[in-house]
């Protein structure tokens, strides 16, 4: 951050002071103040970035460009902090894997779907979007 406020990076500057804030609502968020480990802090700024996704795809469908311009380049740069994302092919072989181990264990059909979806998040960890794994899954079992 402050080498962004030294370059004079605003959108930079103001995208990770939210980011931070986030993060401290995050950890007094409760009963009790608790300090947030490596994970928790990644699964935060991933719900900021998919925040800011959503609300520009809502700001292009009503016509505002320039917010949805906005909210994409604050994704970009919350992006640029987060673990790389797992691609498909690399997640589609780890559903194939598990949907697989779901069978061996007599379970097929959309039955089956909650526990492939929480073995595959289990082996992925927060390098892989939820509802991704959730379509993928779904595929498969269809």
């Amino acid at each position: 951050m402050t080498a962004a406020m030294k370059a004079r990076e605003e959108l930079k500057k103001s995208t990770l002071r939210m980011a931070l804030s986030a993060i401290t609502n995050a950890e007094v968020a409760g009963t009790e103040a608790v300090e947030l480990n490596d994970e928790q802090v990644i699964k935060v700024l991933q719900a900021e970035a998919k925040k800011r996704m959503e609300s520009a795809e809502v700001y292009e469908q009503n016509g505002r460009a320039d917010a949805a311009a906005q909210e994409k380049a604050e994704a970009e740069v919350l992006m640029a902090y987060l673990p790389a994302a797992m691609s498909d092919d690399e997640l589609g072989a780890i559903v194939a894997e598990e949907v697989a181990t779901a069978a061996a264990n007599g379970n097929t059909g959309m039955k089956a779907m909650g526990a492939v979806v929480k073995a595959v998040r289990e082996r992925a960890g927060s390098s892989a979007d939820g509802s991704k794994i959730a379509d993928l899954v779904k595929a498969a079992l269809a």
